[in-house]
C-alpha cells in the first residue's frame, strides 16, 4: 500500500509540475531571453563575419552553444516543446470543469444563489404563477435565448443562458499557439531561406541556401528577361528596381511577372523577393571615332577590356567605366595603342561633353554615343510549407482572444412559488467575466422585467 501511495504521489507531482503556472512563467521568460540573444547575434551568417566581429574564441563558443543558428538549436526547440506540454496539461486539467457548464448546466438555482447573488431581484404578485411564468419565459427567450423550465419541490424554475461558448475562448487560444508552433516547426524542417543572382537574359534551376553550401534544386527554371533601376533626380540613389521574371517547366513558359520590392513572385510554394542588384560582366559601348587629319568618322562597337582596331594599325581599349563621374554623367576611360603595340596614356571621355576630347588634339577623337551595362538581379528565395498552418493559428488566436476577452457566459435563474395566495418571484443572474458591465446590463433587464411582471409594455411606459 505504501508503494502504491508513493507511485501515486510521484505521478501527481509530475502532473502538477507540468500544470504549474510558475513553469509557464519561467518558460516564457527563457523564451524572451533567448529571443533577445537571437536578435543581437546575427543568425546563419558566414563564419568570417563572426570571427571579425567577436573573435575566434567567441565564435567557437557561439558554435558550441548554437547561438548562430539559435532557432534550430536543440535547447530552443526543447523550450518550445516544454511550453507545448505545459499548455496541453493546463488545458486538460481545467477543461472538464468548463465542459460541465456546457454539458450539464445548473437548471435549478440553489437558495444561496437566489439570496446572495450580486444581481438579484424579488417580486410578489397576485397573478397566477403559470401566467407569470409564461410571460417571463417570453422575455427570457428574447433576451437570452432558449428557456428551460423545471418543476421541483412544488416550485417552478426557469433557466436561460447565452454566450456559453465564450468559456472555450481560452482553449481556442491555447490551440492556436500549438498550431502556430507546429507550422513554425514544419517550416524549419521542410522549408528554407536561400538567395540567387540571375544575370539579365540567363536562367537558373537552383538556388543557394543560407544555412548550407550545397545548392537547392527548384524543380523548375527561373529566367530574368530584363532588369531595370530608376534613380532619384540628380543622384545615383536607387528609387525603384524591378525584374521581369519568367517561370519555365519542361522548356515552356508557365508564369510571367515583373517583381519589385514588396511585390514578389510565388510559384509552387516558393517565393522570390527582389533584394539587390549589381553589374554583371563587362559593359558594351557604341563609340564614335573621328580621324582628326582626314575627318573620317567611324561608328564602332566596343566591349570593356577588349582592343578595337582603328585605321593605320592603331587600336583602342576601354579600361574603365562609370555611370556618373563627379556629377558629369557617364564616362569611360580608354587608351590608344600605337601601331607597334605601345599603349598610350589613358584619358577620359564624357558622354555629355564630347567637345572635351576634341581639345585633347590627339590622332583620334572619341565620343561616347551609348552604353549598356549588364546587370544581375539579386533574389531572396523562401519556401515555407508551414505558413498556411501559421495563418490558421493566427486566425484562431484572434477568434479565441476575442471570445475570451470581449464575450462572457451570462446565466439567469427564476424561481416561482405560490405563497399566501400570491406568486413569489425570485431572480438571480451572473456572468463569468466583466461583472461591472453585466451589472449595468442587468439593471436595464430589470426595467423590462418590471414591465413584464406588471403586464405592461416597457416601450409605452418609456
Amino acid at each position: 500500500m505504501s508503494e502504491k501511495q508513493t507511485n501515486t504521489s510521484l505521478t501527481d507531482r509530475i502532473w502538477d509540475f507540468f500544470c504549474s503556472l510558475k513553469l509557464t512563467i519561467i518558460i516564457l521568460l527563457l523564451l524572451a531571453l533567448t529571443s533577445v540573444i537571437g536578435t543581437l547575434i546575427q543568425q546563419n551568417a558566414p563564419a568570417e563575419e563572426y570571427i571579425r566581429e567577436y573573435g575566434q574564441a567567441n565564435y567557437e563558443l557561439f558554435v558550441k552553444l548554437q547561438f548562430i543558428d539559435m532557432y534550430h538549436s536543440w535547447w530552443f526547440i526543447g523550450l518550445l516543446g516544454l511550453f507545448s506540454i505545459n499548455l496541453i496539461c493546463c488545458s486538460i486539467k481545467h477543461f472538464p470543469r468548463v465542459w460541465k457548464f456546457v454539458a450539464d448546466p445548473q437548471l435549478v438555482a440553489s437558495p444561496g444563489t437566489l439570496k446572495n447573488s450580486a444581481n438579484r431581484a424579488e417580486y410578489a404578485v397576485k397573478e397566477d404563477a403559470a401566467q407569470v411564468s409564461r410571460r417571463l419565459s417570453e422575455l427570457l427567450k428574447k433576451e437570452y435565448g432558449k428557456v428551460t423550465e423545471t418543476e421541483k419541490d412544488g416550485k417552478s424554475y426557469l433557466f436561460a443562458q447565452k454566450g456559453i461558448y465564450s468559456r472555450f475562448g481560452a482553449y481556442v487560444t491555447h490551440l492556436s499557439i500549438l498550431i502556430i508552433m507546429a507550422g513554425a516547426i514544419i517550416g524549419n524542417l521542410w522549408g528554407y531561406k536561400a538567395y540567387v543572382n540571375i544575370v539579365e537574359g540567363t536562367s537558373t534551376d537552383k538556388v543557394w541556401s543560407r544555412s548550407g553550401q550545397q545548392p537547392v534544386e527548384l524543380g523548375f527554371t527561373v529566367r530574368c528577361d530584363d532588369f531595370d533601376v530608376s534613380y532619384y533626380p540628380n543622384s545615383r540613389r536607387p528609387k525603384d528596381y524591378t525584374s521581369d521574371l519568367v517561370v519555365l517547366e519542361n522548356g515552356k513558359e508557365v508564369l510571367k511577372k515583373t517583381i519589385e520590392v514588396n511585390d514578389p513572385l510565388t510559384y509552387k510554394g516558393i517565393t522570390f523577393y527582389q533584394s539587390s542588384y549589381g553589374p554583371a560582366g563587362n559593359a558594351f559601348f557604341k563609340v564614335k571615332v573621328t580621324e582628326n587629319a582626314t575627318g573620317k568618322v567611324l561608328n564602332l562597337d566596343a566591349r570593356q577590356g577588349e582592343h578595337v582596331k582603328l585605321p593605320n594599325g592603331y587600336a583602342f581599349a576601354i579600361s574603365n567605366f562609370t555611370e556618373n563621374d563627379r556629377q558629369f554623367g557617364p564616362a569611360m576611360q580608354l587608351s590608344v595603342n600605337a601601331p607597334d603595340g605601345k599603349p598610350g596614356r589613358p584619358f577620359v571621355v564624357w558622354k555629355n561633353y564630347p567637345q572635351f576630347d576634341v581639345k585633347r588634339a590627339g590622332i583620334f577623337s572619341f565620343e561616347l554615343i551609348d552604353f549598356q551595362e549588364p546587370q544581375y538581379t539579386g533574389l531572396q528565395v523562401a519556401k515555407d510549407p508551414g505558413v498556411e498552418i501559421v495563418w490558421l493559428g493566427c486566425f484562431l488566436m484572434m477568434f479565441g482572444s476575442m471570445s475570451a476577452f470581449f464575450f462572457s457566459h451570462k446565466r439567469v435563474w427564476v424561481c416561482l412559488e405560490t405563497e399566501a395566495g400570491k406568486t413569489k418571484i425570485q431572480l438571480a443572474a451572473n456572468a463569468h467575466r466583466n461583472q461591472a458591465g453585466f451589472s449595468l446590463a442587468f439593471d436595464e433587464f430589470k426595467q423590462k422585467l418590471d414591465a413584464t411582471i406588471e403586464n405592461k409594455s416597457p416601450e409605452k411606459e418609456g
